[in-house]
């Protein structure tokens, strides 16, 4: 069940529009995995503002579920978290290196929360993630093996080893870029859980550490059919489902708010500056 009293399961499926079934098992994991990534944007809000955002499941209900708000990482798979052990999933926090655009693993934090998801009567467990603010983040869980394409939703990822000088294996998630016809890796972690005290410290860290490009810049990106729209900073960039991408840049305050409210289904909170090139 779920881990908190203050999460409400009925509440969050209708807030993803899911109708399914409540059953534990890979159908009912891709299905809520896909709807809540289309239904509950991608966005760094708080942490422009100078706050951590709470991880704590009531707050989370009424700012995901209940608000017109989406979050980052940890407040996705927090939330998804409760969501799982609810339906009757068993799940594992795994912390995790983004290395897109690294060449050197070890050179990134770990920053990023990912989860491994085992469900009853099927021996393979899952890597699920409805918190990774990219475009070659899952939209479907994919099984925890190694060297096997998967196809979900439309995105092709795959799992590989990756050399590494501890005691764990190191696993790598990589998305294919449609437009190079090549692999790219989006995140490395090991199987080693963390705990939800690991993850406040985190949070906190990432949160409000002036130097966290969450902090210095607005980051909203929506998964819609057929396609991701993402606005980094002043660039709102839309890539379809064949891989082709248009680019443009917004031209002030007035209209981001209006694309966070018609294009993200984002109710910004007043006094924000959203823009912090323009103070």
């Amino acid at each position: 069940m779920s881990d908190s009293p203050r999460f409400d399961l009925d509440a969050y499926l209708h807030r993803i529009g899911w109708e399914g079934e409540r059953r534990a098992g890979p159908p009912t994991l891709r299905g809520v995995h896909l709807a809540h990534m289309r239904a509950i944007p991608f966005e760094n809000l708080d942490a422009l503002g100078g706050t951590a955002p709470s991880l704590d499941p009531a707050d989370l209900m009424a700012k995901l579920v209940h608000g017109r708000r989406g979050g980052y990482c940890y407040e996705h798979n927090t939330l998804f978290t409760c969501a799982l052990e609810a339906l009757g999933f068993r799940v594992t926090r795994l912390n995790a290196r983004v290395v897109l655009g690294a060449d050197d693993f070890a050179s990134r934090p770990r920053t990023h929360m990912a989860l491994l998801v085992e469900t009853p009567g099927d021996p393979r467990p899952y890597l699920a993630d409805v918190g990774f603010g990219a475009v070659g983040a899952l939209l479907q869980p994919v099984p925890l093996i190694a060297d096997t394409e998967s196809d979900g939703a439309g995105r092709r990822h795959r799992l590989v080893h990756a050399p590494h000088d501890g005691p764990l294996q190191m696993w790598v998630l990589e998305a294919h870029d449609q437009r190079k016809d090549d692999w790219t890796a989006q995140y490395a972690f090991t199987l080693e859980p963390f705990e939800k005290p690991d993850f406040e410290v985190i949070n906190w860290h990432v949160g409000t550490n002036p130097r966290s490009p969450f902090t210095q810049r607005l980051y909203v990106q929506h998964v819609k059919d057929g396609g991701h729209l993402l606005l980094d900073g002043r660039l709102l960039t839309e890539t379809r489902a064949d891989g082709t991408v248009t680019e443009r840049e917004v031209t002030g305050e007035a209209e981001v708010r209006r694309l966070l409210d018609e294009e993200f289904g984002i109710s910004a909170p007043a006094g924000t500056t959203l823009l912090k090139d323009s103070i």
